[in-house]
């Protein structure tokens, strides 16, 4: 497989994308917080467009994957401005963003900024506010208090090594709330979630439906985690994602 394309932001920091060819309304992957392109969903959905004709965008935020950029200075501004970045400047007409994670708090983001160029949402275990209402909450308060005075803390992972949680990311992420507002969207949305997710509960999912004052399908997967890559999970996606369109009329 040909390298990645590269999207010069104008802090010269450079955003890997790759885009695959095919008809309208093209799907744009927005990963999870310290994921890439190349996860087990991604491959996925770009496999899929391939045996469906689709046009399919995926990219790394700034500090992730093949993406310059060093992770600790990454906030949810920057992260929504390079997802923003791609869709204006890497793709053409109208998307539908597949959104997996803190994909899906920067996917209702882009809906609130980008409403024209948006064609649905399918949103994956959406993680939204989840620097506030899912790390800061949930943190005992001497921990707290080295995130305040050390500006960082490395938080453990069951699926890779530790990684940091900043007081720039948690002060940042509550400039981007979503939860609070409502949004009502002039095309669809679905939800999936699994509801053995340990992460983010599928409560949480259920909490980002709530904002969105349109006819949202919440999708629950009785066995599902967080990571929702399982064989049966990816073909879930996939007769969603295809619903979803049918329902788009393409």
């Amino acid at each position: 497989m040909a390298g990645p394309s590269f999207l010069t932001r104008a802090d010269g920091e450079r955003i890997a994308w790759r885009f695959q060819d095919g008809r309208g309304p093209g799907v744009l992957w927005l990963g999870g917080f310290h994921s890439d392109m190349n996860g087990i969903k991604a491959q996925a959905l770009a496999d899929w467009g391939a045996r469906k004709g689709r046009a399919v965008t995926r990219f790394d935020y700034f500090g992730h994957g093949a993406s310059s950029g060093d992770f600790r200075q990454g906030t949810i501004s920057r992260w929504r401005d390079d997802a923003l970045a791609v869709l204006d400047e890497a793709t053409r007409g109208k998307q539908v963003l597949v959104a997996s994670s803190m994909g899906g708090w920067i996917a209702l983001l882009l809906a609130r900024l980008r409403p024209e160029r948006i064609a649905g949402l399918l949103l994956l275990a959406p993680a939204c506010d989840f620097t506030e209402a899912l790390v800061w909450e949930r943190m005992p308060e001497d921990i707290r208090r080295q995130v305040l005075e050390e500006g960082c803390w490395m938080r453990k992972s069951d699926y890779e090594e530790a990684y940091p949680i900043t007081r720039a990311l948690i002060e940042d992420g509550r400039r981007n709330l979503v939860l609070a507002s409502k949004i009502a969207p002039q095309f669809p949305v679905r939800i999936i979630h699994g509801m053995a997710d340990p992460d983010v509960p599928w409560q949480h999912g259920v909490r980002a439906a709530e904002t969105i004052e349109r006819d949202v399908r919440v999708i629950l997967t009785k066995n599902g985690d967080h990571r929702l890559s399982t064989p049966r999970d990816l073909k879930l996606i996939e007769a969603t994602l295809e619903d979803l369109l049918e329902d788009i009329g393409t």
